[in-house]
């Protein structure tokens, strides 16, 4: 009898200490709604997204219910919410205001690509992102420039590299804090495009890809990378993406000094 109540003793410990050895660093929230175009690289996002996850051990959910969880009190379950690729006006005025909430309380948001072709008419989310698309060409390989080296997910990138992408041009800065981190070199591709029937002019010598920002109390990541299923297979994209990822969950820096 002793022996078995030393048995179930032990068993009671590990029971104890389990869920906070496999305790994560924290919760994202992965949100893919689109009411516009729909990419098909969604599904390689997400599932690149969930093998980070599994990498860094932080908890990934993964959805395109708007009513199912954009409310304070499913919000609030999360660090960071990532609008993977999504398009158009995805979220109602309560949820909008819901998620407004959710940043002012100190909450994290990443956008990945065509999260800038999102809610256009909704001022405060432009600001969110910083910069709203406008126009892109032809899917070109083109050379990308570090502009910032120190920030989480960086460190992998040399000064220059090649990448191929569907180039988003942007119309003027939303927010007045933001801090590039890529950019694309004009010069390297040919960025002249038309859209609706009108051309479109370069942006130029400052053409930015990536930045991040804090803003109306919460943090903000945007990458314009990702529009190619492929991409979510580039070991240096996943990881820009990780950076951007854990510093909108926990606000902590990288300095590659």
């Amino acid at each position: 009898m002793g022996q078995r109540l030393r048995f179930f003793a032990m068993a009671l410990g590990l029971l104890a200490v389990t869920p906070l050895a496999l305790a994560e660093q924290f919760k994202v929230l992965v949100f893919s709604k689109t009411a516009g175009w729909h990419h098909e690289s969604i599904p390689a996002g997400v599932a690149a997204i969930q093998r980070l996850g599994q990498l860094h051990d932080f908890g990934v959910f993964w959805t395109e219910d708007a009513n199912r969880v954009m409310n304070d009190q499913e919000l609030a379950k999360y660090q960071a919410v990532v609008f993977l690729l999504t398009t158009g006006d995805v979220l109602d005025a309560a949820q909008q205001a819901a998620f407004e909430r959710y940043i002012r309380a100190g909450g994290g948001f990443v956008g990945v690509h065509s999260a800038a072709d999102t809610e256009h008419g909704w001022p405060w989310y432009g600001r969110l992102v910083g910069r709203m698309f406008q126009a892109h060409p032809a899917n070109q390989t083109a050379t990308l420039v570090v502009q910032d080296g120190n920030f989480p997910g960086m460190d992998r990138f040399p000064r220059r590299f090649l990448f191929t992408e569907e180039w988003y041009q942007f119309g003027p800065p939303r927010s007045e804090g933001l801090k590039v981190l890529l950019t694309v070199d004009e010069r390297t591709y040919q960025p002249a495009t038309e859209w609706g029937g009108k051309p479109v002019a370069p942006m130029g010598a400052s053409h930015p890809i990536s930045w991040y920002q804090r803003v109306d109390g919460g943090r903000s990541f945007y990458t314009a990378l990702g529009h190619l299923p492929a991409t979510y297979g580039d070991e240096r994209f996943q990881h820009h993406l990780f950076g951007g990822i854990y510093w909108a969950a926990t606000g902590k820096g990288f300095s590659a000094e």
